[in-house]
């Protein structure tokens, strides 16, 4: 690799790291702290919480290196535009194409980050987030057995329980049920168990009363039982196994799907297929990303009022590949088995407009008019 193209690689990883983590950090820190709202108010740790946040961070930055390519394409190349480098590197005989390769080579970088990222990464973390909130919904501690407090797992439902011992018995227990249109029911008991049936987890109460208040004649009827079960599937979640979610998936399980995947995710084959095809779409528009960038600022050439024109012309055909991006997928979406090609139109497209772009500033008088060869020359007399 030339000395130019290791300088210009280097400055662009360096600020690309730099924006990568500014953007990471924001992100993360806004889902952050409305997770951290959640796990506080059902009684979770600060290791749950940095487990969770942690769990999160492959898909924000899968969202971030892309927009960080760019932001740092375009600071690179309008830092060495305003201090002339680009001027002296292209008055040695670099042409904008050979400049633009060590461009390439970080658009490399950037797609093969994008790379292990969607397509192993994202998914196996995305898997194992979803695998322990179903742990912590389900997780009886956490939404019903605390000792000592009141809770409501439902608008309609009160529960308290007093203590719970080593082997998992209730002591002192009280449920309000107001979720008959007609009656509110109250029930106490000295002791219940948690036991797990076909019809889901079952409250068995043992030595208990159960009041109930028929809101019409407003009558109070009064029962003692011995055992008594209460459903309270409702309340704790369900021992039925969560169904997979497409995010959950290795793009090569996408790409072949086996009848057992499409019956689980309840999703067709040209859906899963599709679905990979987005993620290496996302792949190649990390690759372009900065090249459009780069190639927006170069063919300006150099202003002494600066590049800020061209920027907000970088900016926009980032905003036209994210809505190429989106054209694609709703095409492709109406027939995945034939439209699958319009996935690739934000990656296609960008590689179009550098391509453009390159060939202009190759041709500095592009835009600008030719002199007329037909004019009548003037007649020196002497």
């Amino acid at each position: 690799m030339a000395r130019f193209d290791r300088y210009l690689l280097s400055q662009l990883l360096v600020l690309f790291g730099f924006f990568s983590l500014i953007l990471v950090l924001i992100y993360w820190i806004n889902r952050a702290v409305r997770l951290f709202d959640q796990l506080i108010a059902d009684g979770q740790t600060a290791w749950v919480f940095l487990e969770l946040t942690s769990l999160s961070l492959p898909s924000i930055i899968r969202v971030v290196l892309p927009l960080s390519a760019f932001v740092a394409s375009v600071y690179v190349t309008n830092r060495m535009a305003s201090e002339s480098e680009l001027t002296v590197v292209q008055a040695t005989g670099y042409s904008p194409y050979r400049l633009a390769r060590p461009v390439v080579y970080f658009g490399v970088i950037v797609a093969l980050l994008m790379s292990a990222l969607v397509h192993i990464l994202v998914p196996l973390s995305t898997e194992q987030l979803s695998a322990r909130e179903t742990e912590i919904a389900e997780s009886i501690s956490a939404r019903l057995l605390s000792p000592g407090e009141f809770l409501t797992p439902t608008d309609e439902t009160t529960f308290y329980v007093r203590d719970i011992t080593t082997e998992g018995e209730m002591l002192d227990i009280f449920i309000f049920d107001s979720s008959h249109a007609t009656a509110n029911v109250t029930y106490t008991a000295a002791k219940a168990y948690i036991i797990r049936t076909d019809r889901g987890p079952q409250l068995v109460m043992i030595d208990g009363l159960t009041q109930t208040l028929d809101l019409e004649t407003n009558r109070l009827l009064t029962a003692g039982f011995d055992e008594l079960s209460y459903d309270i599937s409702g309340l704790i979640g369900s021992d039925e196994a969560p169904r997979r979610s497409v995010d959950n998936l290795l793009t090569w399980d996408l790409l072949r799907p086996t009848p057992a995947l499409l019956a689980e995710t309840q999703r067709s084959a040209q859906t899963l297929t599709l679905e990979a095809h987005d993620r290496f779409a996302q792949v190649a528009l990390g690759f372009v990303a900065g090249l459009v960038g780069f190639a927006a600022l170069l063919v300006g050439g150099f202003s002494r009022f600066g590049l800020w024109r061209n920027i907000m012309f970088a900016v926009f055909l980032v905003v036209l590949l994210k809505v190429l991006e989106g054209a694609g997928a709703s095409l492709a979406s109406e027939d995945p088995t034939r439209l699958w090609p319009f996935m690739y139109l934000a990656g296609i497209g960008g590689i179009a407009i550098t391509a453009l772009l390159l060939y202009i500033s190759a041709r500095p008088y592009f835009f600008k008019r030719k002199p007329s060869r037909t004019g009548a020359r003037r007649q020196v007399t002497p």
